[in-house]
């Protein structure tokens, strides 16, 4: 029997637990949902310290290398701690 498709959000998940996997990105992220406008993507995340990412969709190119490429460089433009630091005892 052959297997269903995967949705855009299931296939953007697999994406993102690679990454986060291949420690490229500096914490696991969720998708939330994936809406569609006419030439790309806007994955939103379950994360407040990364809404969204912008996914232009590109003729020749498969949708998870586009999906990598785009959460790749949304992570690159952040600053700040991006991971939670361990709590201090207090003495």
């Amino acid at each position: 029997m052959p297997r269903d498709p995967l949705t855009v959000e299931a296939e953007a998940q697999q994406v993102l637990d690679e990454l986060w996997s291949e420690k490229l990105i500096p914490f696991a992220l969720n998708v939330g949902k994936i809406t569609k406008a006419s030439a790309e993507y806007t994955i939103h995340f379950h994360d407040s310290r990364i809404r969204t990412a912008r996914v232009p969709l590109t003729k020749g190119h498969s949708f998870r290398d586009i999906v990598r490429s785009a959460v790749l460089a949304r992570v690159s433009k952040m600053s700040g701690p991006l991971k939670r630091l361990p709590k201090k005892h207090s003495d």
